[in-house]
């Protein structure tokens, strides 16, 4: 089991909650959602409480607080999935939840679920506290202190907003084939947006940071910190030439570019999208697909992650998935249908949103490993491209791996330096053809602060990201055209 200390913000159906859900229960519930023939159920209860708080212009703007709670009931029965939800967690209501679920297999022989047993998690982001317990005016005491120190960066910031989002999410899950489990979920997350002016000129600027941590976080990556970052980029950004135009090397620098890595390549490593054929991966495990270079894990472990889990939302403990090893194909990330179609075990990939989501393959935290070259070597051996710093949105074809990316920092490299910043920058290209384009890899691989938030069918799940410096060949940068 894992356990976050003492705290006010507990889940009622939790071991020491107020009306704990044990294993007899969801052995009867279980029994109910497998009377009309279903081969597989599994329940997933879910308790979630956040909140969050906003600054700008000296005063505190937005305060939230939120709280959710509900059961979700799957039954299967071969490919045919039901799917049912509850707010209330009364008998009667989790009863009539199972038998909806269980209309996916009307007519059939009753089948047995195996008694369920507890089963211990791994310790990837226990804590002595969590921030929710934490006296609200703490938080808008370290945003003011934010929004002064990006103020004292310049004259010229005319804005500065701090935010601070905080939950705990708790989970429990009961399968048909004997699984009880049990996981208390942090998450933390402090942001900073400035705004710069000059003349007629305008620039913004951002950073942040977070993951499975406690406000002990702030201690290395404080809000102040996070400020004068954001103020720094948004008066660099003043300055910035229009982007160039046209096909040339592209530098990637390490931790946040991995967020390419993560839309462009690992959303087409979902093994659900290989099983329908609709991504660009499908049907060539064992196959080279990348530079020799390129080796992509999806890593569930690391501590703290904000992508970290220490069990999926199918009950299945996830580890280190090696997804492309020295540009070869090797493998899928699973939930258990996939993995049942595949005939391979599952990789503890199922995922979802909050107990009235369906589970699905998708990503936890997505790495390019490092190489071994210099990083600014890397600069060094560019004639002319651009440094990608930074990356705001972007769009992804997943069926053939075709992107855009804006990039909200990056710099012209002229002669093997960095020289402009630069503006309106969008990298344009295929990610599959990216990564058979890497020609260096840096030693200094990253992990990017915990900002990210992973968005598939409908459904948002925090997620990491990490790459080292990389150089590839040739992509597509769009601005103005090349004189």
């Amino acid at each position: 089991m894992s356990a976050l200390g003492s705290r006010r913000y507990q889940a009622p159906f939790s071991p020491h909650g107020s009306s704990p859900i044990d294993p007899e229960t969801c052995d009867r519930i279980l029994s109910v959602a497998l009377e009309t023939g279903g081969t597989y159920a599994d329940l997933f209860f879910e308790y979630r409480a956040g909140g969050g708080f906003g600054f700008e212009e000296g005063i505190l703007k937005s305060v939230s607080r939120g709280v959710s709670m509900g059961l979700g009931v799957r039954v299967q029965r071969g490919d045919a999935t039901g799917y049912a939800y509850c707010e209330e967690l009364e008998w009667e209501t989790m009863l009539r939840c199972a038998r909806t679920a269980a209309q996916i297999a009307s007519g059939g022989r009753a089948v047995t679920p195996v008694a369920v047993t507890r089963r211990r998690v791994p310790h990837r982001y226990d804590l002595p506290d969590v921030s929710l317990d934490q006296p609200g005016a703490d938080k808008r005491a370290l945003l003011e202190a934010a929004s002064r120190a990006g103020h004292a960066v310049d004259p010229r910031i005319i804005k500065v907003e701090a935010t601070f989002a905080e939950e705990v999410r708790e989970v429990l899950m009961a399968t048909s084939d004997g699984r009880f489990v049990y996981d208390v979920q942090p998450m933390m997350r402090v942001g900073v947006r400035a705004l710069a002016e000059s003349g007629d000129k305008r620039q913004e600027g951002s950073s942040g940071g977070g993951g499975r941590v406690s406000m002990a976080y702030l201690d290395a990556h404080s809000a102040e910190d996070h400020a004068r970052e954001a103020a720094r980029l948004a008066l660099a950004m003043l300055d910035a030439r229009e982007a160039p135009a046209g096909e040339m090397e592209v530098v990637l620098g390490p931790g946040d570019s991995g967020i390419l890595l993560h839309e462009a390549v690992g959303h087409g490593l979902e093994a659900d999208f290989n099983r329908k054929g609709t991504s660009n991966y499908s049907g060539k495990l064992g196959e080279r697909v990348a530079s020799e270079l390129c080796t992509v894990v999806d890593d569930a472990t690391l501590l703290q992650g904000r992508g970290s889990i220490n069990v999926d939302d199918e009950g299945l403990e996830p580890s280190s998935s090696v997804l492309i090893e020295r540009g070869v194909l090797r493998g899928y990330l699973h939930d258990r249908l996939s993995a049942r179609h595949y005939g391979v075990t599952p990789s503890g990939n199922g995922r979802r949103q909050s107990f009235s989501c369906h589970p699905m393959p998708r990503m936890t935290n997505t790495l390019l490993l490092a190489g071994d070259s210099d990083p600014d070597e890397i600069v060094r051996s560019v004639k002319r491209g651009v440094f990608a710093k930074r990356f705001g949105g972007g769009q992804v074809d997943i069926a053939n791996g075709d992107f855009v990316f804006s990039l909200t920092e990056s710099y012209l490299i002229e002669d093997g330096r960095l020289t402009a910043p630069l503006k309106g920058v969008n990298l344009i290209g295929n990610g599959p053809d990216a990564m058979r384009e890497v020609t260096m890899l840096g030693h200094d691989m990253q992990v990017s602060d915990g900002i990210w938030t992973c968005g598939k069918d409908g459904q948002s799940v925090p997620v990491g990201v990490g790459c080292p410096t990389i150089k590839i060949a040739k992509i597509t940068v769009g601005g103005t055209q090349l004189g």
